[in-house]
């Protein structure tokens, strides 16, 4: 049986959270680890580069390479913007949470 909901529509979301709540640049190894926490499931590479690279496209995140890896922080950009969808997020979603 498929699930009724997925976090699919939410990634992006997720991976602005998860680099303003860390307040450092993170890898997309360590992003799919703290993802697998919170679904139970850790997506696959092919899941989480596309976001990325979508979310570099927009300016909100910037890739510094160190070596052979990549570790993507938040732009004041994707701060803003984070912020925004935070508000958004709490508005739509808050009362199920009792917040």
């Amino acid at each position: 049986m498929a699930a009724m909901c997925s976090t699919k529509g939410f990634l992006s979301f997720l991976i602005l959270w998860l680099m303003h709540r860390k307040k450092t640049c993170i890898c997309g190894e360590e992003l799919a680890k703290e993802l697998e926490k919170r679904r139970g499931v850790k997506p696959s590479p092919g899941t989480i580069y596309p976001a990325l690279g979508e979310l570099k496209r927009k300016k909100l995140i910037v890739g510094k390479r160190e070596g052979r890896k990549v570790s993507y922080c938040l732009t004041k950009k994707g701060e803003r913007e984070f912020a925004k969808a935070f508000t958004r997020f709490r508005k739509m979603f808050g009362d199920i949470f009792g917040s």
